[in-house]
């Protein structure tokens, strides 16, 4: 079995001021965005449609605040709302953590709708420039969720060549130990947890890494190189993250103020459904309308 390396969390040490992992991965995410944003520009049909780097710098600025204002509300009202609605004043604790991706994927909808306008753009035109942006963020989001030793995955067969132990997850461990007898004789759980004190789970971090990251990338950035309708690139997005992340929930831990919910899915999974929904029929009528103009009128 791995076992997870336990990093310390702070990655620098400024005098008082202490500059942790996860910050630094967000920073990644905004540096890879502005990358990938300016490999775009290069392409000839993308550079016609007027982008400029003043674009990306100003979106760049709209997608930080969707993001981070977006991604609080939404993990505020999706995952813990009775809590937040009790003590209104922890809302702003950020530093404690609490970010959800469906939160601050509908703050940047938000905010890149200013920017069309502001920019006197369509929606769609923007979304699918910034959609190839986004992946790489994802993967530098979730490397720090694994560095930080956060968002693990289920407990899973130790003899799985990438069952990792999580030092983070000892108490949830403990827990899961006494909940789940029948499982601890038919992966002799009992002794690997005799021996750790913890239970062997799903890296489910690189799998979203993996999946999220790398994959949607790759799709997306192969996709996006050539001319598209408006809105079929936005499309593949929606429809990529939402069954990357549906299929990611399979393995990873539920969060434990809400477990599994309808039809045993997870909360992510029930929100990732109407992701893949709307991309498939964005898709549909992306294509559907360009047949459309392109058929010639009566002669």
């Amino acid at each position: 079995m791995l076992i997870h390396p336990n990093f310390d969390p702070i990655a620098l040490h400024l005098g008082p001021l202490a500059v942790r992992w996860y910050g630094l991965m967000y920073l990644v995410a905004f540096i890879s965005a502005i990358v990938v944003a300016r490999l775009r520009l290069r392409l000839p049909f993308v550079a016609a449609q007027g982008w400029t780097r003043k674009d990306i710098d100003d979106m760049l600025f709209y997608g930080v605040l969707g993001t981070v204002l977006g991604g609080r509300l939404g993990y505020v009202l999706f995952y813990k709302a009775s809590f937040y609605f009790a003590h209104p004043l922890d809302i702003f604790k950020v530093w404690e953590g609490g970010m959800s991706f469906h939160g601050g994927f509908l703050g940047v909808t938000l905010a890149m709708v200013l920017f069309a306008r502001q920019r006197q753009r369509t929606w769609l035109q923007v979304t699918d420039f910034v959609a190839p942006m986004v992946p790489a963020g994802l993967a530098a989001g979730r490397l720090g969720n694994f560095i930080n030793g956060e968002l693990w995955g289920r407990v899973t067969d130790p003899a799985a060549p990438w069952a990792m132990l999580f030092p983070s997850a000892a108490n949830e461990d403990a827990s899961w130990f006494v909940m789940h007898p029948h499982l601890l004789l038919q992966w002799n759980l009992g002794a690997v947890y005799a021996q750790y004190h913890l239970l062997p789970r799903h890296p489910s971090q690189l799998y979203e890494i993996a999946l999220e990251g790398v994959v949607l990338f790759l799709v997306l950035w192969f996709f996006s190189s050539k001319p598209r309708p408006v809105g079929a690139i936005s499309a593949v997005f929606l429809i990529g993250y939402g069954l990357a992340r549906f299929i990611v929930e399979f393995a990873r831990e539920p969060d434990d103020f809400l477990g599994l919910l309808a039809l045993g899915f997870s909360m992510g999974q029930w929100l990732s459904l109407p992701m893949v929904f709307a991309g498939v029929m964005m898709l549909l009528w992306a294509y559907r309308r360009v047949r459309q103009t392109s058929v010639p009128g009566p002669g």
